[in-house]
């Protein structure tokens, strides 16, 4: 690396996105990937689809709980 670089040309946001969408990875552990890889499997689903359905039947039950 150098010692200093020159920003003096530098342009503020070029590649800024106001609308942007960041998918952040998740990691789960591995009984829980076995877990959600056999209902995905079974069901004939991708992974991200069955966990954003478990995601969802739990924020439903969240709810009924409050």
């Amino acid at each position: 690396m150098r010692k200093e670089y020159d920003f003096s040309k530098g342009e503020r946001g070029k590649f800024y996105n106001s609308e942007a969408q960041l998918n952040l990875p998740i990691y789960l552990d591995a009984d829980n990937l076995s877990f959600v890889e056999k209902i995905a499997e079974r069901k004939d689903l991708d992974i991200t689809t069955v966990v954003n359905e478990l995601i969802r039947s739990d924020r439903e039950l969240a709810k009924v709980i409050e």
